[in-house]
């Protein structure tokens, strides 16, 4: 949101694997919007798609368990646990990378 709304995020993203980043100024995004109008419903689309991730991973912070949620965090995304550090996964999942080295040892993981 402090994209649209030209403020300072709360928020950070990092980057774990080498990554190419693109970026658009918000005038620059309207006068695309304005001039290719199919563009504007693919960003709402892709929106709408990165808002229902949010909104499961809220959800499942406050109703699931650490097991659960990384049960579900490796059957999403089955090759990731091979390519990043133990803690950055633990910090996904809102635990102590302490906590997923014991979890992952009662697993047989």
């Amino acid at each position: 949101m402090s994209f649209f709304n030209a403020r300072p995020s709360a928020n950070a993203i990092q980057a774990l694997e080498d990554s190419e980043v693109y970026y658009i100024s918000l005038p620059s995004l309207e006068e695309l919007f304005e001039t290719i109008p199919k563009f504007e419903r693919f960003f709402r689309i892709l929106s709408q798609n990165g808002f229902e991730l949010y909104e499961r991973r809220i959800t499942s912070q406050l109703y699931k368990t650490a097991e659960e949620r990384y049960l579900e965090f490796r059957k999403r995304y089955p090759d990731l646990e091979q390519r990043i550090a133990q803690k950055q996964i633990a910090c996904y999942l809102g635990i102590t990378p302490a906590f997923l080295s014991m979890m992952r040892k009662e697993s047989g993981v």
